[in-house]
């Protein structure tokens, strides 16, 4: 039973003992018609209570059997009053008290209460965010974990919506999703939703659908809680320089809206909190202590969990990745972000295939996996029409060669834990891929040096 209908209960409960109440006093005060009214309200009540338990706790629990033997203490007092064989009032009243006083130890003790939590990913890729919170959520027996992809909208720039996208159809085959039109967050009221996208109408690449902005979710839950997508470098939260760079990532709708924020450190939670309390006031940092968590990412958890033997491999990879003797190339993850290619332009675009071209060189030895920015596409068709058509020559290139894979799938986890070592970007991939141990290894813009 959730929370809310437990509590529905035991207000029916406080109402009976109140009516009890009052059929004392009418039995007291002869008032025979007021008395047999009182009785009936109770036996609708006790009725309703008994509906309400049996839909949720199934026929036959031991409460609904309180209320049946309640009911037929009901009706023995409406037929001896009705009869004119009235016992004292006080008897009546100890009778029926000691009834309601079985029932009320019933449903506080034998009706468990279950949450009701719901988790709201966007993009099927950023789905790590989430994974590990809600697999526990789904093991415990006293809650019930829906997953309900919601939609998003690329943008023009002039802020209007563009295409809407729906990705539930690419998440794990052992997440089982709803679709979103089937869930009534105004009826159910989850006790508690987790959102990864912070940003409501304040991100000018993409959108959440507007039904799904923080400012809305906030109103159908006891408890909307934020964790973000991206892993960040680590701050120091005595450097102000350190302070300035986190800014735009924490003063966001979902972090202001939501009643709690997972953030992935110790160290991180107290920038989080420093620049909130300079943003709204010293008054207000005991609310950021008590919202900001530093209980850590689920991302870290996802790289953690995920094993090579429970990785599958497409087979058009593995004519990449293993050599003809049959023994394995050493593989590269490329990573490229949506921040160089909108600082650099066309030098990233220079670089890349500066890169794809050692790779090719090297083939024999090394296969390149090179997985862009789950975004590139909205963000650089939206904010660079002109380049992204040289990336989409570049990108069809690069396919029609063979000697590289190409990965623009959801499942990040999965490069990660095939490739032997990264090369790429400042990305929070690059935080991600350290927890590994294996070599990471930061892309400049020049062309000949070595990059480290």
């Amino acid at each position: 039973m959730r929370k809310s209908q437990k509590e529905q209960a035991e207000g029916f409960v406080g109402l009976l003992a109140q009516a009890h109440e009052e059929i004392r006093k009418a039995a007291q005060a002869g008032n025979t018609d007021l008395a047999l009214g009182l009785l009936a309200q109770c036996q609708d009540g006790a009725i309703s209570l008994g509906d309400l338990i049996e839909k949720t706790e199934g026929e036959g629990f031991a409460t609904v059997a309180l209320l049946e033997d309640y009911c037929e203490l009901l009706y023995r007092i409406h037929e001896s009053l009705l009869q004119g064989e009235v016992d004292s009032a006080g008897k009546t009243y100890k009778n029926l008290r000691k009834s309601l006083i079985r029932i009320e130890n019933s449903v506080r003790s034998d009706i468990r209460v279950r949450r009701e939590v719901v988790f709201l990913p966007y993009k099927a890729s950023m789905w790590d965010s989430l994974e590990s919170i809600w697999k526990a959520a789904e093991e415990d027996p006293d809650c019930d974990a829906y997953v309900i992809p919601i939609p998003y909208y690329d943008k023009n720039p002039d802020g209007s919506f563009r295409e809407l996208h729906y990705e539930g159809g690419e998440y794990p085959d052992y997440v089982p999703v709803i679709w979103y039109q089937d869930y009534d967050f105004q009826a159910r009221r989850p006790d508690m939703i987790y959102i990864h996208n912070p940003y409501d109408d304040c991100n000018f690449v993409t959108s959440v659908h507007p039904s799904f902005y923080s400012s809305v979710l906030q109103q159908y839950t006891d408890q909307l809680v934020y964790i973000p997508y991206f892993i960040l470098g680590e701050p120091d939260p005595d450097k102000e320089e350190s302070l300035e760079k986190l800014e735009h990532f924490v003063t966001l709708p979902g972090v202001y809206n939501a009643d709690k924020v997972i953030v992935q450190s110790e160290a991180m939670r107290r920038a989080y909190i420093k620049i909130l309390t300079r943003e709204t006031g010293a008054e207000t940092k005991s609310v950021w202590k008590e919202k900001i968590l530093g209980l850590g990412s689920p991302k870290f958890d996802k790289v953690a969990d995920t094993k090579s033997e429970d990785v599958d491999i497409p087979e058009s990879w593995r004519r990449v990745i293993e050599k003809p003797d049959g023994s394995r190339r050493k593989i590269v993850f490329y990573n490229t972000s949506v921040v160089a290619l909108l600082e650099h332009n066309e030098k990233m675009l220079e670089k890349m295939r500066y890169v794809f071209g050692v790779f090719q060189e090297n083939q024999e030895e090394v296969a390149l996996l090179w997985r862009p920015h789950p975004l590139v596409k909205a963000t650089i068709e939206s904010m660079r029409p002109s380049l992204w058509k040289e990336y989409e020559k570049l990108l069809a290139w690069y396919q029609a060669q063979g000697f590289g894979i190409y990965d623009d799938t959801a499942d990040l986890n999965r490069a990660i834990e095939i490739s032997d070592a990264y090369y790429g970007d400042a990305s929070s991939v690059v935080q991600l891929y350290r927890k590994t141990g294996k070599p990471v290894m930061m892309q400049t813009m020049e062309m000949f040096a070595t990059d480290a």
